[in-house]
């Protein structure tokens, strides 16, 4: 039995993909900014202006941050990325005006719910990259048709005649 991967079309990727993760991420600040009284964002456009800059953040300046900790981050097991997390959005909160963090205990609580929410909400478009898996026999017809009958291709066949006579 064999197994194979179908690409699916439909997939989340592009620009498409980053408006669709951009989205998720202005949800997720909102409704974090909301449930938390130390964080305020002003308005939507504020809050896809601080979702566009920490997804920046994220990209740019937080590997860096976890090259410059690596010690810290393996002797707490992980833990210590939480840290940057909160540190990323304590300096998003200084880039963009209209989004206002209380103080670090405020951050960290702000970075563990915006990841729990971005998660949660990132659950269908999950569940639609998922790959397809089909068995062989239910796949396409395979067009490759350099095979005999017993399933071996031109270079797999070797007479024996053949390694008698070379030698």
């Amino acid at each position: 039995m064999k197994i194979t991967i179908t690409n699916d079309p439909n997939r989340y990727s592009g620009p498409l993909g980053f408006l669709a993760q951009l989205i998720v991420m202005t949800l997720a600040a909102i409704l974090a900014a909301y449930i938390l009284p130390g964080v305020q964002i002003d308005s939507i456009s504020a809050a896809i202006i601080t979702a566009v800059v920490i997804a920046l953040l994220n990209t740019f300046i937080r590997p860096i941050l976890i090259v410059i900790t690596l010690p810290f981050t393996v002797l707490s097991m992980g833990l210590f990325l939480v840290i940057i997390n909160a540190l990323i959005i304590m300096l998003a909160s200084g880039l963009v005006s209209k989004f206002h963090v209380n103080g670090f205990g405020s951050a960290l609580l702000f970075s563990i719910l915006l990841t729990a929410i971005n998660y949660l909400l990132e659950i269908p478009n999950r569940l639609m990259r998922r790959p397809k898996y089909q068995l062989a026999d239910e796949a396409q017809p395979d067009t490759h048709t350099d095979t005999d009958e017993e399933g071996f291709t031109a270079y797999e066949e070797v007479e024996e005649n053949e390694c008698l006579n070379k030698e």
